[in-house]
């Protein structure tokens, strides 16, 4: 554990120390756009933070290079190298589009061949899906869904960075929890070394958010812009791929493996990499659906998300991403103790998550339904930048 604890320490400082000389550089240099029709923001902020986010996971990859307790992934660095590759191509592009809006059919284009390069050069894929024992039925499937797969949590992440600190905040905690899932996994597995991929990614992205997050936080100094955004979603993705990869069907299946008894058990594995991002997810569903029934691109900009309703409701941009952290906790959370119950030992008890959940869900629901009475906060610190 220490070698992961010293991983989010490093990560962060070095994250801090470039997202700070970025926006020293930025306001020097004026590298940030003018203001757009869409933003509600009124001083020109510097959104190439997403810079100082990626050169932040490339020391954290090459320090653990020359640590031994990391050395299985790099015995087989392909897939490192490919994962680091498609995160570059995706910031460089996220970068020209934050300095130039750059046209969506680009930018969708360039997430495609991210994916494409760790499916394909990277062999990260979802080889089988622990629900009932089911493999993926041919390679083409396995290539085809694990390509969309990342698509779709590169934009649902991108999609919801809208007020200041949110997906920072948001991922910070999706990935805290989605790291002792993974922990734990290969724990109860019997695994020789606590190491494995998407413990090590998860922890990077901890880190990357830590050290963010002062410069991200209300007002903010500094926007991740669609570099960060969509690099964080990639990232995700792939942890949430290779735990997909380090657990056979059968495996899951097996109650003496896992000490599952009941039926959701089966599931659980599978069910919590998508809850993490769950608010992303459903926030870009909804975009897509609205945009597409008016005949729009499901990528144009417009002033209906989620959180952005969630100001039109009342609530302080402060309060909505802090509400928006704790439907994050919340619903993960609840996820990771059911996870817990049904370990070894507490064959099939799931009454502990359960019972955070609905808790936790009711009194997320309140606070969200019924907003503070505050006034809104002056524009230039609501939003960073309304996809």
């Amino acid at each position: 554990m220490k070698q992961y604890v010293f991983t989010i320490l490093f990560t962060a400082a070095v994250t801090f120390a470039l997202s700070w000389t970025v926006w020293r550089l930025g306001l020097k240099y004026k590298l940030y756009p003018g203001i757009r029709e869409r933003d509600v923001h009124k001083t020109p902020t510097p959104r190439l933070g997403g810079i100082a986010m990626f050169l932040g996971v490339v020391a954290a990859f090459l320090v653990s290079s020359q640590h031994p307790f990391f050395a299985i992934v790099w015995n087989e660095p392909a897939q490192v190298w490919a994962i680091l590759g498609a995160t570059c191509l995706i910031v460089v592009v996220g970068v020209a589009d934050d300095l130039w809006d750059l046209d969506w059919m680009i930018k969708l284009g360039a997430q495609f061949l991210a994916a494409g390069i760790i499916t394909w050069f990277g062999d990260l894929q979802i080889y089988s899906l622990p629900i009932g024992g089911q493999a993926v039925g041919s390679s083409w499937v396995s290539f085809t869904l694990t390509v969309f797969s990342i698509v779709v949590v590169m934009n649902a992440v991108n999609f919801i960075d809208g007020l200041d600190g949110l997906v920072a905040g948001v991922c910070l905690i999706a990935n805290g929890v989605f790291f002792a899932y993974s922990y734990m996994l290969v724990r109860d597995t019997g695994q020789s070394s606590y190491f494995n991929l998407a413990s090590f990614i998860a922890a990077v992205l901890i880190g990357v958010c830590i050290g963010f997050l002062p410069l991200n936080w209300r007002p903010a100094k500094l926007f991740m812009g669609d570099s960060g955004a969509l690099m964080l979603g990639l990232l995700m993705a792939c942890s949430a791929i290779a735990v997909t990869g380090s657990i056979t069907p059968a495996m899951v299946g097996d109650n003496d493996e896992f000490g599952r008894s009941q039926l959701l058990g089966a599931f659980i594995p599978i069910l919590l990499p998508v809850v993490i991002v769950l608010l992303p997810l459903l926030d870009f569903g909804l975009a897509v659906i609205r945009r597409m029934s008016k005949g729009k691109s499901p990528f144009s900009p417009d002033r209906k998300h989620l959180h952005h309703r969630m100001l039109d409701m009342g609530h302080s941009d402060l309060g909505a991403v802090l509400i928006f952290y704790a439907w994050t906790t919340i619903v993960s959370l609840s996820v990771l103790l059911m996870y817990i119950g049904t370990s070894e030992g507490w064959p099939g008890d799931y009454l502990l998550g359960v019972a955070f959940g609905l808790v936790g869900v009711v009194a997320c629901l309140v606070v969200t339904l019924l907003p503070s009475r505050r006034p809104a906060p002056a524009p230039e610190t609501v939003l960073e930048d309304a996809e």
